[in-house]
C-alpha cells in the first residue's frame, strides 16, 4: 500500500505531501482544482513518459516520490530478477530536470521506465471511467479467474513444468537440427576420416622426412665433399694429419734437450687426437652415404601426401590434421549415437509434456469450478449498482501451452435486457464498464492482495441509493485493501476513513494547487458543500452528518 506521496514542482503543485490511510481515502475538490494533476504525477511514478512542460518552475527539478509497504505482494523474486535491493518499505522516485532528462529510482537504484512500469503494476491500479482497455484483454480476464480461484501455488507449479517443457522442446529441436546436419555431412565426413586414417600420420613425421629428403637429394654431392675432406686430412701425400705427425715427432726430439717445449707438444698431441677422431667419423659417414633413388622417391611421395592433405584442409602442420581427424572421429561416433540421443530427448519431452498437461488440466478444472460463483456474485453486485438486467458469461477454450496454462478466457457481457452477452469491447458504455470493473475488483478483494486501487470518478452518472451502495462497497473493500477514490458524490465521500480536499490558492502571482487533510468538522463542511453548494443550508449540514454517521 501507499504510505506516502510527495510531489514537488509539478504542473500547478509547488509541493504536496500526502500520507494516505490504510483503508478508504477520499479526495474531493472543485473542478480544475488539481485532482487530475495529482493522478498525472502518480502516472509518472508508475512509468509514464515525462514532459518538461509539466514543471511548475522551469528552472527547478521536478520530484515525484512514493513510499510503499510491499510485504503482502510477494515481490522478492521480481527484485531479485531486476538486481534490486528488496525492502518491505519500497521507495520509488522519479526526477525530471529542466533540460528534460528523466531518471527513475527504486530504493535509490536507477531503473528503466519499463522496470518502473512493471513494478508499478504490482503496486497501484489507477482506474477511471475511460480506463477500460485492460478489462478486455484475455490475460487480465484469466488473471481474475485465477485470483478468485486462488490458483497462485498451482500456477507456480505449472509455470515450472512449462519452463521444463520449453527447455526439453528446445533441446530436442536443437538436437534434430544437429542430427539433420550430421546426416547430411556424414558420407563426406566418413570419406575425409578414412583418408586421414589411411594416411597414418604421426606428430614429428613431417620434420624428420623433410630432413631426410634434404640428405637423399644431395647424397652424391655430400659424398664428394666428405672424400675431399678425407683427402685433406689423411689420404693425400701432404695431408694435415701426416704433417702434424711430423711436427709431433719434432717436439718429441726436443724433449731430449729441454722441457721448455713440452707444453706445446702436449697441445699438438691433443689436436692430433681430435683430428684423428674427426677423420674416423668422416670415413664412416662417407661409407654410409649412398644415393638411394627408391628411398628418395618414397620420401618424396610421403611428403607430397602430407602437403596435399594440409592444402586440402587448409592447415599448416600435421598436428592440425590429427586434430581434424579426432574431430571427424567424434562426429562419426555422434552420428552413430544420434538415434539414441534423439530417442532420449523425445522421451524427456514427452515426460515434460505429460506433467505440464496434467497440471494444465488441474488449472482448467479449478477455473471452470468458479465460473458460476464469479458470474453470480458480479451480476448481484451489478444489480446493487443499478444494472439489474446485466448478464455475464465466461467462455473458455483450449489453446496451445502458454506461461499460464492452456486456457483462453473470454468474458461476455450484456448491460441490457434482451441483448445476448457479447465481447466486452462491443457490450458496454464507459459508465457500465466502470461499474463492471469495480464489481470485479470488489469480488477479488476477498481472495487476493490487490495493489492500492485509485478510482477516478467512477461514480459519474449515478446518484441516490446506488451512490450509497457504491460507497458502502468501497468501504467494505477498504477493510482489506487500500483504496483512494476521487469522487464528486457526498454519499461516497462520507464513507472515507480519511478525506483530502484539493483546492486552488490564488494569493500569489501564479495559481497553485494545494491539498489538505480534513478534520471531522471540515469533513462535514466539505460534504455539506457537495450537497448544497457554496452556501449549504442547515439541511445540507444535517444530511452530511447523517451520511458520515451511517
Amino acid at each position: 500500500m501507499l504510505t506516502k506521496l510527495l510531489i514537488k514542482n509539478y504542473a500547478l503543485i509547488t509541493e504536496l505531501e500526502m500520507l494516505p490511510a490504510r483503508a478508504l481515502n477520499i479526495i474531493t475538490g472543485e473542478t480544475g482544482a488539481g485532482k487530475s494533476i495529482m493522478l498525472g504525477a502518480i502516472g509518472l511514478l508508475l512509468g509514464k513518459r515525462a514532459d518538461t512542460k509539466a514543471l511548475f518552475n522551469g528552472k527547478e527539478k521536478c520530484i515525484i516520490e512514493g513510499e510503499f509497504d510491499v510485504k503482502a505482494y510477494r515481490l522478492q523474486p521480481f527484485f531479485e530478477d531486476e538486481f534490486l535491493d528488496y525492502e518491505d518499505l519500497c521507495i520509488i522516485r522519479r526526477e525530471i530536470s529542466p533540460s528534460g532528462k528523466s531518471r527513475a529510482f527504486v530504493n535509490d537504484t536507477p531503473v528503466t521506465l519499463e522496470v518502473l512500469r512493471r513494478l508499478g503494476g504490482f503496486l497501484m491500479d489507477v482506474h477511471s471511467q475511460h480506463d477500460t482497455l485492460m478489462l478486455g484483454k484475455h490475460d487480465f480476464q484469466l488473471a481474475l479467474i485465477d485470483g478468485y480461484a486462488q490458483n497462485h501455488k498451482l500456477l507456480i507449479e505449472y509455470g515450472k513444468s512449462y519452463d521444463k517443457y520449453k527447455v526439453a522442446k528446445k533441446s530436442l529441436e536443437a538436437l534434430q537440427e544437429v542430427a539433420s546436419q550430421i546426416r547430411k555431412d556424414a558420407d563426406y565426413n566418413d570419406f575425409l576420416l578414412e583418408e586421414l586414417v589411411k594416411a597414418n600420420l604421426s606428430n614429428d613425421e613431417q620434420e624428420e622426412l623433410e630432413k631426410e629428403v634434404q640428405l637423399l637429394e644431395h647424397a652424391e654431392e655430400i659424398k664428394v665433399q666428405l672424400n675431399q675432406a678425407l683427402e685433406a686430412l689423411q689420404r693425400s701425400e701432404f695431408s694435415v694429419i701426416s704433417g702434424l705427425q711430423n711436427a709431433n715427432a719434432s717436439f718429441q726430439q726436443l724433449d731430449k734437450y729441454t722441457q721448455k717445449y713440452k707444453g706445446l707438444g702436449e697441445r699438438l698431441s691433443s689436436v692430433m687426437i681430435e683430428l684423428l677422431d674427426i677423420n674416423e667419423e668422416c670415413e664412416k659417414e662417407e661409407e654410409l652415404m649412398e644415393y638411394d633413388p627408391q628411398r628418395t622417391e618414397a620420401v618424396r611421395l610421403r611428403l607430397g601426401l602430407i602437403y596435399q592433405l594440409q592444402k586440402k584442409h587448409q592447415v599448416a602442420d600435421i598436428t592440425a590434421l590429427l586434430s581434424l581427424q579426432e574431430e571427424l572421429e567424434s562426429k562419426s561416433k555422434q552420428a552413430m549415437n544420434m538415434d539414441e540421443d534423439l530417442a532420449d530427448a523425445e522421451k524427456e519431452l514427452e515426460k515434460c509434456l505429460h506433467t505440464m498437461q496434467t497440471l494444465a488440466e488441474r488449472l482448467r478444472k479449478s477455473r471452470i469450478k468458479v465460473f458460476a460463483q464469479i458470474t453470480k456474485k458480479i451480476t448481484a453486485h451489478l444489480k446493487d449498482l443499478g444494472m439489474g438486467d446485466a448478464a455475464l458469461q465466461i467462455e473458455n477454450r483450449s489453446v496451445p501451452p502458454g506461461p499460464k496454462g492452456m486456457d483462453e478466457i473470454n468474458l461476455l457481457f450484456s448491460a441490457n435486457k434482451g441483448i445476448p452477452p457479447q465481447t466486452l469491447k462491443d457490450a458496454a458504455s464507459g459508465g457500465e464498464f466502470s461499474r463492471l470493473m469495480f464489481c470485479i475488483k470488489f469480488v477479488l478483494a476477498d481472495k487476493m492482495s490487490l495493489p492500492t486501487i485509485i478510482f477516478d470518478e467512477i461514480d459519474t452518472g449515478i446518484s441516490g441509493e446506488i451512490a450509497l451502495k457504491l460507497g458502502e462497497m468501497m468501504k467494505v473493500m477498504a477493510q482489506q485493501h487500500q483504496v483512494i477514490s476521487i469522487s464528486h458524490l457526498p454519499q461516497v465521500a462520507a464513507k472515507g476513513d480519511a478525506h483530502y480536499f484539493v483546492y486552488k490558492d490564488n494569493s500569489a502571482s501564479k495559481t497553485i494547487s494545494k491539498m489538505k487533510a480534513l478534520t471531522d468538522t471540515q469533513r462535514i463542511e466539505a460534504i455539506a458543500r457537495m450537497i448544497g453548494g457554496d452556501q449549504p443550508s442547515e439541511t445540507a449540514y444535517k444530511s452530511a452528518k447523517e451520511l458520515i454517521e451511517q
